[in-house]
This record gives structure tokens, C-alpha cells and sequence, in this order.
């Protein structure tokens, strides 16, 4: 199944034969710009918050979004993982957040803005 948005990634774990458990890291970027027009943006990003979920506890990307809103708004987009529920979560949202501050490799993260577009990160 290819995961094009939010819905998909529910669908998808809803299918799994172990229960599943979503990670999210909610991350702030800076810019880097120097006044150079380009295609891409530079600059650094830093973890918000961050919290795990079942998949029952989630319904659409917009209300997770008016969830953490209601914490901090400060953010600019999210980091999604998922694990099996039995596994040790709260080890896996701080590898998350130690790899979004530290630059570590981010490709095992599905990465989306407020509006649920994809954030690729190189």
C-alpha cells in the first residue's frame, strides 16, 4: 500500500497484526536564508514536544494538530514513526528527538506540515 496522507498511514496500521503505537515529534524550523533565492530552504530544526498514540486515539491529522495546538502552537511540522505497542516507547521518542536535533538520518520518519503535505528532508 502506497501512503499518500494521514488516513493511509491509519489504514495501514490498522492492518498490522501487532497493535501499533504512532510517535509523533513535533519540530520547529529556523531559517538559515541568506538572502539567496533558491528551491530549497537551509537551516536547523528543533524538537517541540512530542507524544505516542494508538491508533484508536487517532482520528485525522487536523485534529492532532488542534490537540497540540492546544499545548503549543509553536511548531511547524511532524515527525511520524510507528512501533509495536509492546515496545519501549518512551526509549523511541527520545532516539526520535535525538535524531531531529542532531541531524541523524530522518528517512525512517514520515514527515508532514499543518496542511499534511510531505516535508523531505536532505
Amino acid at each position: 500500500m502506497q501512503i499518500t496522507n494521514f488516513n493511509d498511514l491509519l489504514i495501514a496500521a490498522k492492518k498490522e497484526p501487532i497493535p501499533q503505537r504512532f510517535l509523533f515529534l513535533f519540530a520547529k524550523a529556523t531559517s538559515l536564508k541568506n538572502g539567496v533565492k533558491s528551491h530549497h530552504n537551509s537551516g536547523t530544526i528543533a524538537p517541540v514536544m512530542c507524544v505516542d498514540k494508538t491508533v484508536d486515539e487517532l482520528t485525522t491529522l487536523s485534529a492532532l494538530v488542534k490537540e497540540a495546538d492546544s499545548i503549543s502552537d509553536k511548531w511547524d511540522f511532524v515527525f511520524i514513526g510507528c512501533l509495536g505497542a509492546h515496545i519501549d516507547v518512551e526509549a523511541h521518542l527520545t532516539k526520535m528527538s535525538n535524531d531531529v536535533a542532531n541531524g541523524n538520518d530522518l528517512s525512517r520518519y514520515i514527515i508532514l506540515d499543518r496542511q499534511e503535505r510531505p516535508i523531505i528532508i536532505a
